[in-house]
């Protein structure tokens, strides 16, 4: 088993998991509905579908892979779903168009990437049948479903990779980009922000009417509810000590799931396929008959530890998952020398004998550790039963106040909660989603609980307004606000400006009063963009002096003569690899380009109603 989680982290592993699991995604083309496609299929193009359940796969495994860097309620589970529906769409016209274009691999080819594979050599370094065979019923596969998977994604790959590697971009602009990194200069700047010039200018009514006409379809009043919600602290919840039996039971808890209940060492004799239980009880039988363990175990097992005698040594529940508890049941009533019957996992029949058996660690060495954790839980379990105390109530129709009331919480109140530019304390997509749900508005219920952070939180929205165009009046603050921003950054521009030119003449004047950022790069996070832009735009042989205007108002700048790093000091592999990373990102565009392509001169067809469900 350990050979074959090895092999499915190496590169051919990977190429089987991507066609179930990882659907290849690029950027955005435009999809429609469509007849004839099957209940049980998401996407299709021509002949080439995505199954309904390779679509649940990858949409759940992109949300685990985002939680493990975010918070769930910062994750938006429509953009989510959509993000990976577009990938299934792409890849779809990219595999129909590989079909279509002939670009397959043959039998041959994948049998010679079969037999390079390290995984399946026998001891001899040549290729092995048996383990071959081992590899195609652990992962349920036959030979024919396994070269069909390997001719579909390496057809897709050589269809993109032909597209991503015949990106132009020419040597003198890629020169152009890579010499830009390589110079730097010191800086002095004096900002000039905007908000220092606002009390000088004024918006008229004329403006303000000018503003209105010209860009009425974007002033729009946002969509809102009024949202009255509670929040569960956990933080706040304080439960009473553990008690000796709370204690003892976490005890028997701890060593059970840290494995050190039996702390046995084991042999096995794994037996798979369709015949496994047969095969199984006959290999137990000759045990029976005196039989050696370990010599049955090399020439019957089908796990590579027969080749050792069957030996796996210390029992972890952790590799036998959902069946560690079963295993585990069998091995706890065994003594040291004794053999199971067969036992059933997902792996197949396994026949067990316990080399030797270590005692559990005693309640008084871990004590401290137990107790830590019975609070934990008991702290958890409470806060669980008031979560589905909560949810329970909010399914009964039972209104927020009453809600409240029950638990002893506190319901708080935002007015006029927006369902865009939203800049309240729960601005959080998921909270937004639900806020503004059809159903939940309509209803006036209670939302289930929603995690925010480390507060758990339940939402009911009421007095929806959906959003509408504002007046002139209504949209008269946004506009002044516009305006004079406008206005202010205009005369701040015009203000650096002026003493730029001033300082021309002795920009050792100016450094004085400017603020040293030091020497400088395009890398520079000292500098905004619009500063960053011009950076290089302006050299001299002494001082250099220039203004800029900034989405904050207004830059004066001042520099000094620009030096470059040797281009012997970037190296030939350097400059090579910086070339490949521009044509590739040229390449994704042209990738991008062809997507598009695709799907105008293809009909996508999709089951929204596959998907809703």
């Amino acid at each position: 088993m350990e050979k074959i989680r090895e092999f499915m982290q190496s590169w051919l592993g990977k190429l089987v998991l991507l066609l179930v699991l990882a659907p290849m995604a690029f950027l955005g083309v435009q999809t429609f509905n469509g007849g004839g496609i099957a209940a049980n299929e998401v996407v299709k193009v021509g002949d080439t579908s995505i199954s309904l359940d390779s679509y649940n796969n990858e949409l759940n495994a992109q949300k685990q892979e985002l939680l493990q860097s975010v918070d769930a309620s910062l994750i938006n589970d429509k953009v989510l779903a959509d993000n990976v529906l577009q990938g299934m769409i792409d890849r779809a016209l990219l595999q129909n168009q590989a079909d279509f274009l002939g670009l397959t691999v043959s039998d041959e080819a994948i049998t010679r990437l079969l037999q390079a594979e390290p995984t399946f050599h026998d001891e001899n370094g040549q290729f092995s049948n048996d383990k071959f065979a081992s590899y195609l019923q652990q992962n349920r596969l036959t030979k024919d479903v396994l070269f069909a998977n390997f001719r579909t994604q390496l057809g897709l790959r050589q269809l993109t990779a032909s597209i991503l590697q015949t990106a132009i971009y020419g040597d003198n602009d890629i020169a152009k980009l890579i010499d830009l990194q390589t110079k730097s200069r010191e800086v002095w700047v004096v900002r000039y922000p905007w908000q220092d010039f606002a009390d000088k200018v004024s918006v008229s009514d004329d403006e303000i009417a000018s503003y209105y006409t010209a860009n009425q379809a974007k002033l729009i009043k946002p969509e809102t509810v009024e949202l009255s919600y509670l929040t569960l602290n956990p933080d706040n919840i304080t439960v009473p000590a553990p008690t000796d039996d709370e204690l003892q039971a976490e005890y028997q808890t701890y060593i059970q799931e840290q494995g050190l209940a039996t702390k046995s060492e084991l042999a096995q004799i794994l037996i798979t396929g369709d015949d496994a239980e047969n095969r199984a009880t006959q290999i137990k039988d000759k045990l029976n008959a005196g039989e050696s363990f370990e010599s049955l175990a090399k020439s019957h097992s089908d796990d590579p530890s027969g080749q050792s005698g069957g030996a796996i040594g210390t029992f972890n529940p952790v590799v036998f998952g959902a069946d560690a508890t079963t295993v585990q049941a069998v091995i706890e009533k065994m003594d040291v020398g004794a053999i199971s019957e067969p036992v059933q996992t997902v792996f197949g029949y396994h026949i067990f004998k316990v080399l030797n058996k270590g005692q559990a660690p005693s309640f008084d060495s871990l004590k401290d550790d137990i107790i830590k954790q019975a609070q934990a839980r008991k702290r958890q379990n409470t806060i669980d039963e008031l979560i589905a105390k909560i949810d329970g109530m909010a399914v009964d129709s039972m209104g927020i106040t009453d809600i409240a009331k029950e638990v002893n919480l506190s319901v708080s109140t935002i007015k006029d909660y927006p369902a865009q530019n939203n800049t309240t304390e729960l601005s959080m997509p998921l909270v937004v989603s639900r806020a503004f749900d059809e159903t939940l508005i309509a209803e006036q219920s209670v939302s289930p609980h929603l995690k925010v952070g480390d507060r758990v939180i339940w939402i009911q929205p009421s007095h929806h307004v959906p959003s509408q165009p504002l007046s002139q009046d209504e949209a008269r603050p946004l506009i002044v606000a516009t305006l004079t921003k406008q206005k202010a950054s205009q005369l701040a521009f015009e203000t650096a400006n002026a003493k730029a030119n001033d300082a021309k003449a002795n920009p050792q004047s100016l450094i004085s009063t400017a603020t040293k950022l030091g020497v400088v790069n395009m890398q520079s996070s000292s500098l905004n963009p619009a500063e960053k832009s011009g950076l290089f735009n302006h050299n001299a042989d002494t001082l250099s002096v220039w203004a800029v205007q900034s989405d904050d108002g207004a830059s004066v700048l001042v520099g000094s003569p620009i030096s470059t790093v040797n281009e012997s000091q970037l190296g030939t592999a350097q400059r090579l690899q910086a070339s490949l990373m521009i044509r590739a990102n040229a390449g994704q565009d042209q990738l991008a380009d062809y997507l598009a392509y695709l799907n105008d001169t293809h009909q996508v067809k999709i089951n929204r109603s596959a998907i809703s469900r």
